[in-house]
């Protein structure tokens, strides 16, 4: 009981932009499940980056970069994935793989925009196979 409190005291005092961002990705993961995929886990910590949500997809894994925002005033959220968070994200999905006892497994990269306005979910869009492993990064089983 008292760790349940704990958490969800500690989730409404997070500032503003961190308390959107997990309701992006609360409403992504809803949204995908959806879709027909099923949820693995979400927020892999890798030694460099983040991994927001792992599904999979028939025999396939799929990571998750989710974006949220409240505008699309200047770009879109998936403009925000640039070369250099791409390479982040590869290198953690390298990781989250090395990890696993198939070494074989096919995998891609997905981007989830969420469109939060007048603090409500708007609009979600799935971005599937959005970016190939950042070169020069291989993966090797």
């Amino acid at each position: 009981m008292f760790l349940r409190w704990l958490k969800e005291w500690r989730w409404r005092h997070l500032p503003e932009h961190l308390l959107t961002g997990k309701r992006g990705e609360d409403a992504a993961r809803r949204f995908l499940k959806k879709q027909g995929l099923r949820f693995v886990f979400a927020n892999f910590k890798a030694n460099r980056g983040e991994i927001d949500l792992v599904f999979r997809d028939q025999l396939s894994l799929v990571f998750v970069e989710v974006k949220t925002r409240s505008s699309e005033t200047w770009t879109r959220p998936a403009d925000a994935v640039d070369a250099q968070k791409k390479r982040l994200l590869s290198e953690a999905a390298l990781q989250y793989l090395r990890m696993l006892d198939q070494p074989l497994i096919s995998f891609r990269f997905d981007i989830v925009e969420v469109l939060i306005r007048d603090g409500h979910i708007d609009e979600i869009r799935h971005l599937p196979n959005a970016f190939p492993l950042s070169p020069p990064l291989r993966y090797l089983p």
